[in-house]
């Protein structure tokens, strides 16, 4: 991977990678964990179940790839997702997300969500959170402090934010904070800057600064969570329970999907 892209090939990428692609002319970027065997267990909002569209014992999604059988795999209610590879790029080029980057080559990175300071467990930790997630959920989704982003960093690192009413794990939700912050910081700096050239430094050297604040490699209020205690951590724990059904068939389903 270069210091500008985080391009790779299909057979670069290992179990245990946090990958991304980019969705809508590269407006936003789509993140998940590559499990190998071409599937990616990844994050998106929820769709509830109900019986006027879809029956609550059936576990998989509606629109399931046609050709891998597991391509679809989820709990009722839940917004966890096991993919095969070609759906979750849908002709989108396949990205690695960067962990253990220096403050240098992180500044460097100018577009947020492609990189971390923070280091990144062994990929059988990391495949190991993805499952358990799959099968238990992550909660609801947003997008500023529970996205897929936040989810697949979350599986890579086991950290979690303590402050919940601040932005989350995720470089895009930093990124799209950071810019109008930096605009609005640095307009003072017109009235003693009236090179625009000089005005547009200071404001790019702010929105570095503030993606560079927010990276859960530096920030203080982080704590490692162990998956299996994220629902009380996260406060969902006694809801999820009423909507997830555990049950023989759905483990030995999830069984099936590692191999």
């Amino acid at each position: 991977m270069g210091l500008l892209t985080n391009r790779v090939e299909r057979n670069e990428v290992k179990p245990g990678d946090h990958i991304y692609t980019y969705r809508a002319v590269f407006a936003y970027s789509h993140h998940g964990i590559y499990l190998g065997g071409s599937k990616v267990v990844h994050f998106r909002p929820k769709r509830s179940l109900n019986s006027s569209t879809e029956s609550s014992s059936d576990v998989y999604d509606s629109m399931s790839c046609p050709t891998t059988p597991d391509c679809g795999f989820r709990q009722p209610n839940s917004g966890v997702v096991l993919s095969c590879l070609d759906c979750f790029l849908k002709n989108g080029s396949l990205y690695c997300f960067e962990y253990g980057v220096s403050p240098s080559v992180f500044l460097a990175k100018v577009r947020g969500g492609t990189c971390t300071t923070a280091a990144s467990d062994p990929s059988e930790t990391v495949v190991h959170r993805a499952m358990y997630l799959l099968q238990n959920g992550f909660g609801n989704y947003d997008i500023f402090q529970n996205n897929c982003e936040d989810f697949a960093m979350y599986c890579k690192t086991g950290l979690l934010i303590i402050d919940k009413q601040g932005v989350g794990r995720s470089g895009q939700a930093s990124s799209i904070i950071g810019a109008p912050l930096a605009a609005i910081l640095s307009s003072p700096m017109k009235l003693l800057m009236p090179s625009p050239v000089g005005v547009a430094t200071v404001t790019a050297g702010m929105y570095c600064m503030s993606r560079y604040a927010t990276d859960i490699g530096v920030r203080t209020d982080v704590i490692k969570v162990a998956v299996e205690d994220l629902a009380v951590n996260l406060g969902w724990g006694s809801d999820h329970e009423g909507e997830v059904t555990e049950d023989d068939d759905s483990d030995s389903s999830l069984t099936q999907i590692t191999r």
